[in-house]
């Protein structure tokens, strides 16, 4: 396998690595409420360092990283928290698509432990102190299977899957850093 340079070299001849790094709050556009929602993401792309049965040198969407949720629930005076590990980033500009698989949850959260969740990002950058950014993820009411006459069940989320970013950053911000997907490396 061809040698990599590290994550973060600084020659210039070293391919740039994608990221999503930062904290936000964020707000439902479809449900006003008092509860106070946060994603926080420290992802960073490692490009084919999984490798994968049938796929020996893994992905170009390989990374390494975390996701931090977090949910006060108003109504009920109590925050949910779930963690999970990154298993895929993709970027554009200033935009970028990740998924992670929940391993931890915090005591009366969600059955997630073992799910794969997406995300969404759009680094909307800096407007004089007021971020324009904006978040998507895959559960509620944009991942679901309608049909039949029993309520839609949730579809199951593939790598690097997840809806637009529709919910618009309320404090906090996101960092995207885009790069163009890698080549597989030469032997």
């Amino acid at each position: 396998m061809g040698r990599r340079p590290p994550i973060g070299d600084d020659d210039a001849a070293a391919p740039a690595y994608a990221s999503v790094t930062g904290s936000a709050e964020f707000t439902l556009p479809y449900v006003k409420d008092d509860d106070i929602r946060s994603f926080s993401f420290d992802a960073h792309a490692a490009p084919y360092g999984k490798p994968l049965p049938g796929i020996p040198t893994g992905l170009p969407t390989d990374v390494r990283g975390t996701v931090k949720i977090s949910h006060y629930s108003a109504e009920r005076d109590i925050t949910y928290t779930s963690e999970g590990r990154v298993d895929c980033l993709v970027t554009g500009p200033h935009t970028a698509t990740l998924t992670a698989v929940i391993t931890k949850v915090g005591a009366g959260g969600p059955p997630w432990a073992g799910k794969r969740l997406g995300f969404s990002v759009q680094d909307g950058g800096a407007d004089q102190g007021r971020s324009d950014d904006r978040v998507g993820f895959s559960w509620e009411m944009v991942n679901l299977l309608p049909g039949g006459t029993a309520a839609p069940p949730e579809a199951e989320v593939g790598t690097c899957m997840a809806p637009a970013p529709y919910a618009p950053v309320a404090k906090g911000g996101y960092t995207v850093r885009h790069a163009d997907l890698l080549p597989p490396p030469r032997n």
